[in-house]
């Protein structure tokens, strides 16, 4: 049994925060980390129960091939995409960072360094030698409709000025 494999902490939590509570909708949950074997494989579980309904929850993500190493934060990856969002959910992530910035330059540097890091998930999903993000890179329905909604978003170019423009900005704030 295969597990979508989270490549670091930071992207099982983001994976996480986007799946609220199926019984109540609650995005909360206290969640426990464990290393477990399931049917011989090796997998990372998190497991909670939701503060708002009391249900059992559990996610199980395969481990990557090997470490990827923690730069700064974000780290949400390696150089190789995503196997829990797809490039439409990542771009959404950037929208909705970049969208709720606050006053405070701290904490707004934060949340800017949150949307430049999943700009460059984003762009791990364009192939070598092209322009843009392949339609089965969006094989989520949020994705879709991301996708959907204004498909040259996932032009490189444009992913390439986003990037750098949230980076700047995080820079101007001292986040980076």
């Amino acid at each position: 049994m295969a597990f979508a494999v989270a490549r670091t902490r930071d992207e099982a939590q983001l994976y996480l925060e986007l799946h609220p509570c199926p019984d109540c909708a609650s995005v909360d949950a206290p969640w426990e980390q464990a290393l477990v074997e399931i049917d011989g494989e090796l997998a990372s579980s998190y497991a909670a129960i939701c503060p708002g309904c009391d249900a059992e929850r559990e996610y199980l993500f395969g481990l990557p091939a090997r470490e990827t190493p923690v730069r700064g934060w974000p780290t949400f990856g390696g150089p190789e995409p995503s196997e829990l969002l797809d490039a439409g959910q990542w771009l959404e992530v950037a929208d909705t960072a970049a969208s709720e910035v606050p006053a405070d330059p701290a904490e707004a540097g934060k949340v800017l360094a949150v949307a430049q890091a999943a700009v460059v998930e984003v762009i791990k999903f364009v192939p070598s030698g092209t322009d843009a993000v392949p339609e089965d890179e969006f094989w989520t329905p949020q994705g879709q409709a991301v996708r959907d909604a204004e498909p040259g978003r996932f032009r490189l170019d444009r992913l390439l000025i986003a990037r750098d423009t949230y980076d700047a900005l995080a820079r101007d704030l001292g986040a980076r």
